[in-house]
C-alpha cells in the first residue's frame, strides 16, 4: 500500500485506509458533501466525496476501512484526497497493524523492563502494589501496552503510555542518583504508576479518543483512585505511604493551571513532574523534528509555544 506519509499533489491512489472521522456537511451554495478523515500508521489526511449520491459511493461508517480511488490535492499546505469511489473493505483485504500508530521500540521488550524495574523497588508494600497492577491483573496489562499517552502532541502511539512511563522512570531514576536525599522506592514507584489513569482517559486505537469518564475526570484523579483501590486490598499498607504516594500522582502536572490539583509539596513530587515535563516536552520536539529537514524553521509548534527548527549539526541518522 501507498501510505499517506507518501502521497503527493497530483497522485492517484487505488487503496484501502482506515476511515477514523465522517461527516456529512454543507457547502456555502447548500450542497452535500462528505468530510473525511483517513488513517494509516504514518498519519491522517483530510478526504472529501464532493457528490456522495454518485453509484461510486458505497456504504461506510467510522472506523471502518475503506477501499476508495481517489486524486491527491494540497488544500491550504496540506494533502487532501478527493474520492472518486469508496466501499467498506472485507476483512482479511487488509493488514490492521498498517493502520495503526506503533511505538518504534517493542512492546515485549518494554514490558519486560518494566517488570525489572518494579524488582528495584524493595519496599515491601509498594512492591506489591506495583506487581497488583503489573503482574496480577491481566485485564489492565493488555489496556497499559496498548493505550497512547496522549491523544495527541506527544506519544499518541499503539504502547505510547508503556514507552513514556519507562522513559520518565529512567529520569527519576538518575535524579535518586543525583540527589540521593530522594526516597528512590517512592519515587521510582510514582514514576510507573503517574499514568495509569490514562487506560481509563483514552480510549484505545483506531478511536485513540477521550473516554467520558476521561472527560469528566481526568487521568489524574482516576489514577490516584485506582491506586487507592489496589492498597485496601494490601494488609498493612501504611496509610501515610498511600498518602505520599497519591499526593506524587496528583502533583505530577506541577500546576493548577495544567490540570494538577495539588502542586508539588514533597521533594519526590517535584523530582517526578520534572521527569514527567521533559519526557513529553523532548518527545514532542522528536516528533515534530522526526523527517524534517535540517536548518529550515517549522513554525510555532502550539504544545511548545516556539518556533522551532533542527539543528545545524542535526542528521537524519543521528
Amino acid at each position: 500500500m501507498k501510505y499517506l506519509s507518501e502521497l503527493s499533489e497530483g497522485d492517484r491512489i487505488s487503496d484501502i485506509y482506515l476511515c477514523k472521522k465522517s461527516a456529512t456537511l454543507m457547502t456555502k451554495n447548500g450542497k452535500e458533501y462528505m468530510n473525511l478523515t483517513l488513517m494509516d500508521k504514518t498519519g491522517v489526511a483530510d478526504a472529501k466525496i464532493w457528490d456522495p449520491n454518485s453509484d461510486g459511493i458505497g456504504d461506510f461508517d467510522e472506523l471502518d476501512y475503506v477501499d476508495i480511488n481517489g486524486d491527491v490535492t494540497v488544500f491550504n499546505g496540506a494533502i487532501q484526497v478527493n474520492i472518486r469511489r469508496i466501499r467498506r473493505a472485507s476483512e482479511g483485504e487488509y493488514i490492521p497493524s498498517d493502520y495503526l500508530p506503533m511505538s518504534p521500540l517493542d512492546n515485549d521488550s518494554m514490558y519486560t523492563q518494566l517488570k525489572n524495574v518494579i524488582e528495584t523497588v524493595k519496599n515491601p508494600y509498594l512492591n506489591r502494589l506495583l506487581k497488583s497492577f503489573f503482574t496480577e491483573d491481566p485485564a489492565f496489562i493488555e489496556s497499559f501496552r496498548q493505550t497512547s499517552a496522549a491523544k495527541t502532541v506527544h506519544h499518541s502511539f499503539v504502547g505510547g503510555l508503556m514507552q513514556h512511563t519507562l522513559a520518565v522512570t529512567r529520569l527519576c531514576k538518575f535524579y535518586t542518583k543525583a540527589y540521593p536525599v530522594l526516597d528512590h522506592d517512592l519515587l521510582i514507584s510514582a514514576a510507573l504508576l503517574h499514568d495509569i489513569g490514562k487506560t481509563r482517559e483514552i480510549s484505545h486505537f483506531p478511536e485513540n479518543d477521550y473516554t467520558d469518564d476521561g472527560q469528566l475526570l481526568g487521568h489524574i484523579y482516576m489514577g490516584a483512585e485506582m491506586i487507592a483501590i489496589k492498597a485496601k486490598d494490601i494488609e498493612g499498607f501504611p496509610d501515610k505511604l498511600l498518602t505520599e504516594l497519591q499526593h506524587l500522582i496528583l502533583a505530577h502536572h506541577g500546576s493548577l493551571e495544567f490540570g494538577s490539583p495539588k502542586t508539588p509539596e514533597l521533594m519526590e513530587a517535584m523530582a517526578l513532574h520534572l521527569a514527567d515535563n521533559t519526557d513529553a516536552k523532548m518527545e514532542t520536539f522528536t516528533e515534530a523534528l522526526s523527517g524534517k529537514e535540517k536548518d529550515k524553521w517549522l513554525g510555532v509548534n502550539r504544545p511548545l509555544g516556539a518556533n522551532i527548527r533542527k539543528t545545524s549539526a542535526w542528521t537524519e541518522e543521528a
